[in-house]
C-alpha cells in the first residue's frame, strides 16, 4: 500500500479544513488544517507536506505572503489559494509567485479532489544549480597610485633635505640662545645687560630669519604642491 499524500490546509475557517478532510480522507490523502501562516510555517519546519492549500485574508501573513515564502523557500511543493475575496490582482500575484491554482470558493467536493489530483500530479519545477562563477580579480588601482606617490616623493626629498639643513641649526643656535638667556637673567647684574643684548640680537637676527624665510619658502611651497598632486592623481586613478 503506497504512503498516504499529506496535506496541509491554511484557513482560519475550520469548515475549510474539514470539507477538504471529508472529500479526501479515504482515497490516498491525509489532511492536517491549521489556523495561519505562522503555525503552517512551523509545521512545515518539522515534516513535509505534499500539498499546501491555503486562504488569503487571514490573520498575520496573508496566504499569497505565504505562497511567496513558499516559493523561495520550497518551490518544489505545489501550492493551492482558495479564497472567496480573490481580486484578479491577487491571482496575477499567485500566479508570480508559483501557485498552481486559484480557486474560488464556494468549492464543490469535485473541485476539491480534481485539484488535489492535478496540483499533486503537475511536474514539479526543476531546480537548477547555478554554476559557480570565477571570481575576477579587481584590478588593483592602489598599486598605481603608490607609484605616483613614490615618484613624486623622490622629485620632492632633495627639496625636503635642503630645508632641513638650512634651519636645523638655526633652530638649534636659538635653543642655545634661549637657555643661556634663561640661566643669565637669573642675575641681577646681568638682566640689563641682556636686555639690550636682546634687543642689538633682534636687530641681527631678523635679516637672517628673512633670509631664512625667503630661500626655503619656494621649496616648501613646491613640496606642497607636489604632495597635493600627488594625492589628486592617487584618489583618481582609485576612483
Amino acid at each position: 500500500m503506497s504512503a498516504l499524500r499529506k496535506v496541509l490546509v491554511v484557513d482560519d475557517d475550520p469548515v475549510v479544513g474539514k470539507s477538504f478532510d471529508r472529500v479526501l480522507a479515504g482515497k490516498g490523502y491525509s489532511v492536517i488544517s491549521v489556523h495561519d501562516a505562522a503555525e503552517a510555517l512551523e509545521r512545515m519546519r518539522q515534516a513535509e507536506y505534499d500539498l499546501v492549500v491555503t486562504d488569503i485574508k487571514m490573520p498575520g501573513m496573508d496566504g499569497l505572503e505565504l505562497a511567496e515564502t513558499l516559493h523561495a523557500r520550497r518551490p518544489w511543493t505545489p501550492v493551492l489559494i482558495v479564497t472567496g475575496y480573490g481580486t484578479e490582482a491577487d491571482e496575477q500575484r499567485a500566479k508570480a509567485a508559483g501557485v498552481t491554482a486559484f480557486l474560488h470558493k464556494p468549492l464543490s467536493p469535485e473541485m476539491i479532489e480534481d485539484s488535489a489530483r492535478d496540483a499533486l500530479a503537475a511536474p514539479a519545477p526543476q531546480i537548477l544549480a547555478v554554476p559557480a562563477v570565477a571570481e575576477v580579480p579587481a584590478a588593483e588601482p592602489a598599486a598605481t597610485g603608490s607609484t605616483l606617490k613614490n615618484i613624486l616623493l623622490f622629485f620632492a626629498a632633495p627639496f625636503i633635505g635642503l630645508a632641513y639643513i638650512i634651519a636645523l641649526p638655526i633652530v638649534g643656535l636659538g635653543a642655545m640662545a634661549v637657555l643661556a638667556t634663561r640661566a643669565a637673567l637669573k642675575i641681577e647684574k646681568v638682566r640689563a645687560v641682556a636686555v639690550t643684548l636682546k634687543h642689538i640680537a633682534m636687530i641681527f637676527a631678523a635679516p637672517v630669519f628673512g633670509l631664512v624665510y625667503v630661500v626655503l619658502f619656494p621649496f616648501i611651497g613646491l613640496a606642497s604642491l607636489l604632495w597635493l598632486a600627488g594625492r589628486a592623481l592617487t584618489a583618481r586613478t582609485k576612483d
